[in-house]
């Protein structure tokens, strides 16, 4: 198998509705097959899969009945399932080009040091989704961002959005990994990047912040993460989010702090640690009153 696909689903039967067509109408050398994770829905997209896999018995779909165990341990479970020599975490609310697999695999096949891709990712509007290509987060990149509303050195605002590099980090709607399950993908002299369970997403994140850390850890193992816009995918953003947003919201602040604490808490005083924290837990605050103001409340844009 060349790809498995794992969709990890939270009450997403519509948008699966929209996704899985579009995977299946994909035009593409490669094999692959599908693992479609159900988060404990309740609103019938486990029995909505089964019978979608049951009238199209030439396609593979694998579905998984899970509770909601959270985005990595959910993913993990798809991924440990997966056969392909890449695996693609695609979120459900997606909507993919007929050429996308193609485009994607043959830059991978093509460039052995990288060990994780993403491709451009647009908004139904057109407009590109800016967490598909950013730097890791630090504390001033994140204090421009959030207090002098500047994105330029997280999201690369400023560059070409048709310029494909080496970036520190794609998102987790579209990320396309090495497998380091098949051996034939581990060159020699470069390391895995798996965590010591042998898991790829750290499940301390419950939502949020997983797709940072692993393409931290890929980094730091040696490999390259790529940003390849020659193909894309529509992402109906914060489809499942929205749904549990006030929860979600935690979730996103949550995510802040466990991802400055893993890679940036021993190269900072203590009094700064503290900042840090109280910064974060502060805008948590700070949101959770606009969003109880407002009728649709957001977590993210």
């Amino acid at each position: 198998m060349d790809l498995s696909i794992v969709i990890l689903s939270y009450r997403s039967k519509k948008d699966l509705e929209r996704l899985l067509p579009s995977v299946f109408a994909s035009q593409t050398k490669y094999s692959f097959e599908v693992i479609v994770v159900d988060n404990g829905s309740n609103d019938g997209t486990y029995e909505w899969v089964q019978a979608y896999s049951n009238q199209h018995l030439a396609y593979s779909i694998k579905l998984i009945r899970n509770t909601n165990t959270g985005f990595s341990a959910g993913n993990n479970l798809g991924i440990k399932q997966a056969s392909g020599k890449y695996i693609l975490l695609l979120n459900p609310d997606t909507e993919i080009e007929s050429n996308t697999f193609e485009v994607m695999l043959d830059f991978m096949e093509s460039h052995p040091d990288v060990g994780i891709s993403g491709c451009k990712v647009l908004k139904p509007d057109g407009s590109l989704d800016l967490a598909c290509r950013r730097k890791f987060p630090n504390p001033w990149n994140s204090f421009k961002r959030l207090f002098l509303l500047s994105n330029s050195d997280y999201n690369l605002t400023g560059k070409d959005v048709n310029q494909e590099m080496e970036i520190d980090s794609v998102m987790g709607a579209f990320l396309l990994i090495r497998n380091f399950g098949k051996s034939e993908n581990q060159r020699v002299g470069e390391t895995d990047f798996r965590l010591p369970s042998g898991d790829y997403l750290d499940e301390e994140f419950f939502m949020y912040g997983e797709d940072l850390d692993l393409c931290w850890r890929c980094k730091e193992a040696g490999w390259k993460v790529w940003y390849y816009p020659k193909t894309s995918i529509t992402h109906y953003k914060g489809s499942s989010s929205a749904k549990i947003a006030f929860r979600a919201l935690k979730w996103f602040h949550d995510a802040m702090w466990i991802f400055y604490r893993k890679h940036y808490k021993n190269k900072y005083p203590f009094f700064f640690n503290w900042l840090v924290f109280l910064g974060i837990y502060a805008r948590l605050g700070v949101l959770w009153a606009i969003n109880s103001l407002k009728s649709k409340p957001r977590v993210s844009s």
